[in-house]
């Protein structure tokens, strides 16, 4: 019954970041992390982000921007793998908070980005993706930051969903092996992070269908009020597990 539940919410994570670009592991972490604790979540969930970018990527191959997603990846594929590394070195109560508190920062930061009507440039991706790059090895996703990055650099509809795919696609798969060479991805949580990310890669199916029919603006409402339940839910637990 918990594996159900699991895939149930992240079928419906891997449609809503199909559509927006971002907010699977923002809907699906709370539920990993009352099921097996913040330690554990955090890999099980890097291996899911692994395999629902994949499928991203699969679903809009004809339209990745190859050049952006190298000038983000070059950067934010070590600064991923550092910072897992520091994750590793917190305590259990420390991560959750953490994760609690940068879900919640992200709706007003979020909103800052967007009055903001920017140009970046590829160098502006290569800045953004060390930044970025660690705060995902520590805090499990940052897409909110990352969607604007894009958005400011000019792409759109598949190929702003298929570039970020791609770029974060190489920031999970470094931090994943940071955590298989010091001991926290066990078979066991491979495992469990393979059937998180099968309902994630069947969601992102899913929601190409509706990219053109539907209004971004409105999941990331959605999300904004998803980041602020989860951060405070995680809050509630830290304080009083």
């Amino acid at each position: 019954m918990n594996f159900i539940f699991v895939l149930a919410v992240g079928l419906v994570a891997g449609t809503l970041s199909g559509i927006v670009g971002t907010g699977s592991s923002i809907m699906l972490m709370p539920v990993l992390v009352y099921q097996f604790g913040p330690k554990q979540a955090v890999p099980i969930m890097a291996i899911a982000a692994v395999m629902a970018n994949l499928s991203r990527i699969l679903a809009w191959w004809r339209d990745v921007d190859w050049r952006a997603c190298a000038a983000y990846s070059i950067t934010g594929i070590p600064a991923a793998a550092l910072g897992a590394r520091t994750l590793l070195a917190l305590p259990s109560r420390a991560v959750d908070i953490s994760i609690a508190l940068f879900l919640i920062a992200m709706v007003p930061a979020r909103h800052w980005l967007a009055r903001h009507q920017l140009k970046f440039s590829l160098w502006h991706l290569a800045i953004g993706g060390a930044g970025i790059g660690y705060l995902t090895g520590i805090v499990v996703s940052t897409g909110p930051l990352s969607v604007p990055l894009f958005l400011f650099y000019g792409l759109t509809k598949g190929a702003f969903l298929a570039t970020e795919a791609a770029s974060s696609l190489g920031m999970y798969l470094s931090k994943s092996v940071t955590f298989q060479r010091f001991g926290a991805l066990t078979l066991d949580v491979a495992l469990q992070g393979v059937i998180a990310g099968s309902s994630l890669m069947f969601g992102a199916f899913i929601a190409k269908r509706f990219v053109l029919r539907l209004e971004p603006e409105v999941f990331r409402l959605v999300m904004d009020a998803i980041m602020l339940a989860a951060g405070l839910s995680m809050l509630w637990t830290a304080a009083f597990s």
